[in-house]
């Protein structure tokens, strides 16, 4: 069993909305640096939104790249143990494998980093097709 498991990838046409939940039986996710990545094929994964945990003096503080401002949203839900991805005025180029990290001690914008993580979840597929 996957430590950590997204949900909610599928596809949807050009213009349309995601909610991705990551969730685990393992980590308490308030604890822990959470992020959200994405994989083109034959491209290393790329950083679009994290979040801080409680244990850096920038607990709950939110970070982006640039290609996620503006159109994909992190939240997390300390009482369901989750945290979700909320992507709007999806298109077609965002198609691809998209999966949720998590990791203790990680400060700031460096939880953007695909690097900075050891605890994966296997992935889920978006395509954004009409």
């Amino acid at each position: 069993q996957p430590r950590l498991v997204e949900s909610g990838g599928g596809l949807v046409p050009p213009g349309g909305s995601l909610r991705l939940p990551c969730a685990t039986s393992v980590f308490t996710l308030d604890y822990y640096a959470t992020g959200w990545f994405r994989q083109f094929p034959g491209r290393e994964r790329e950083g679009l939104t994290c979040i801080s945990g409680t244990d850096t003096h920038t607990d709950g503080e939110t970070y982006s790249a640039d290609s996620a401002k503006g159109r994909f949203t992190i939240s997390r839900d300390s009482a369901k143990n989750m945290v979700y991805l909320e992507m709007n005025g999806l298109k077609p180029e965002d198609t691809a494998v998209y999966f949720c990290a998590t990791e203790r001690w990680i400060p700031g914008r460096l939880c953007l980093e695909p690097t900075k993580y050891d605890w994966w979840g296997p992935g889920t597929q978006v395509t954004v097709s009409s």
